[in-house]
């Protein structure tokens, strides 16, 4: 009995002292995978304090974990693509957060990007993805990554400015529950403005929101380095998605295989015409809609419009067959693809009678690609628009009907890429031709030498941006003769005129 009591003990002990190993192997095995999971919070917290706060918080520290960090260097190691170097980043003393909400169509905002950039560059502060006007005629919800590559924006800009997708939580949280400041920046000012009225905003209640951004820095008199950083967002930094990149190259690629191609951007819209209450050609049902359009829309301030009158003095965009006429006088080839860059014209194919019947060879995007290519891009304009306007700067020849933002944004930007043949039609001179032309006071032989004497000097070549000092509106836009990035030289001397 003593001896099976003693081995019945010494069989406990041995479970006993089994069981307290497993235990402790299990606490061990525990305390381990407790201190795994901590470490590994700890790394997310820091990368996203990181990518957050930037130099202000972890301004010296390296992480391999970050994403921008491994691209420090290089962008893309696939073997298919070349490899992208990317600039370093600017170190600097965040002075507080810009936020920015665009207004207007695609090439209003996009001079306005490149504005807010500059500005936010001079201020030292951080700057947010811009938000796009999503509420104007056009009503398009596009995003900005719908329409620009986000990711080739903020990289290829951070040796200039910091440019972060949104806010950091705690300032985002504030700006979620109305504890933000909204202003619009005045029109045409210097960047002194922003550096003496904005950024003591900014310092003071961390963000500030401009909730309009047309025209918000001045054309002439702004630091050399401003022109330039414009010209860099404009020409390298604003890509579009490479879906667009894509249907544009296939566009242009279709055209290219029937030879050459002009590309005319016919502002003979409907929104256009009621805006600016020029009705030429129009029957009196037309004029009756388009005055009932203009009235429809209370930002639209001017309602009683003389058309006669704003035609005589150029203000209207030419007429399909003004633009006819005025074509066929400056010997443009009857064979060439016009490609027609705007969206649909008013009046349909009566209006386009004279056009088509002179130059046959129309197209527009709608004819050139199947519907299952546009199924994404229907009922977002700016998208369209984006199509358009990659297409007019590779076009053989650029004609606007009228100066709006599109046709001024892409005649600098073809005087960019080495001053391709942009026709700036005078519309002034150009009515009184036509109606002298038509009253029989001219003949056809006159009428042509007329036209193309007045245009010998506008087709986009290499001239001098009209300064008018006090009148901003009436003199030369910037964005349209971006001089100061033409220039081979690094002089700052002034090539601008003043009257």
């Amino acid at each position: 009995m003593g001896f099976k009591a003693g081995a019945l003990g010494d069989s406990r002990v041995e479970k006993l002292k089994s069981s307290m190993m497993s235990r402790s192997r299990m606490k061990l095995w525990m305390m381990r995978a407790t201190t795994s999971i901590l470490l590994w919070t700890c790394v997310v917290q820091l990368m996203t304090l990181g990518e957050t706060w930037g130099p202000r918080v972890l301004k010296g520290w390296p992480s391999c974990f970050s994403q921008e960090s491994a691209a420090a260097f290089v962008v893309n190691s696939s073997p298919e693509v070349p490899a992208r170097v990317l600039p370093p980043k600017r170190v600097y003393k965040n002075n507080g957060y810009l936020m920015v909400s665009c207004n207007g169509g695609l090439n209003q905002m996009r001079s306005a990007i490149c504005d807010m950039v500059a500005i936010a560059r001079y201020l030292n502060v951080t700057l947010i993805v811009p938000e796009l006007d999503k509420t104007s005629f056009w009503a398009d919800p596009s995003e900005f990554q719908d329409i620009f590559d986000v990711d080739h924006f903020i990289t290829s800009l951070r040796d200039e400015v910091r440019i972060l997708r949104e806010l950091p939580p705690r300032l985002k949280r504030r700006v979620e529950l109305g504890m933000i400041y909204t202003m619009p920046p005045i029109s045409w000012s210097d960047i002194s403005y922003y550096h003496n009225q904005i950024l003591p905003l900014i310092r003071k209640y961390k963000v500030v929101h401009l909730n309009r951004t047309d025209a918000r820095l001045a054309n002439n008199g702004q630091p050399m380095e401003i022109q330039k950083l414009r010209c860099r967002v404009n020409f390298g930094a604003l890509k579009f998605t490479p879906q667009i990149e894509e249907l544009g190259r296939k566009v242009i690629r279709l055209l290219r295989q029937k030879g050459p191609f002009m590309v005319l951007h016919l502002r003979y819209e409907m929104d256009m015409l009621a805006f600016s209450g020029c009705s030429q050609g129009c029957n009196k049902d037309e004029i009756d809609e388009l005055t009932r359009m203009r009235y429809a829309y209370p930002w639209w301030k001017e309602k009683i419009i003389n058309s006669k009158l704003k035609r005589r003095d150029g203000l209207c965009p030419l007429t399909p067959e003004e633009t006819a006429l005025t074509l066929r006088a400056l010997d443009i080839n009857s064979s060439i693809q016009v490609y027609i860059a705007a969206g649909e014209i008013y009046g349909g194919r009566r209006r386009l009678a004279s056009l088509s019947a002179a130059y046959p060879n129309l197209v527009r995007k709608e004819t050139l690609l199947e519907p299952s290519d546009l199924m994404f891009f229907q009922n977002h304009s700016s998208q369209m628009a984006a199509l358009d306007y990659l297409v007019s700067l590779e076009s053989d020849i650029f004609v606007p009907t009228y100066d709006g933002n599109m046709a001024k944004v892409v005649e600098g930007h073809r005087r960019y890429l080495g001053y391709k043949k942009t026709i700036l039609l005078d519309r002034k001179l150009l009515v009184d031709l036509i109606d002298q032309h038509t009253a029989g006071s001219f003949t056809w032989d006159e009428f042509s030498n007329a036209v193309k004497e007045a245009h010998a000097e506008r087709m986009g070549n290499p001239t001098k941006r009209l300064v008018i000092p006090d009148r901003p509106k009436e003199e030369d836009y910037f964005y349209s003769n971006p001089w100061e990035c033409l220039e081979s030289s690094n002089e700052d001397e002034t090539l601008s005129s003043s009257i």
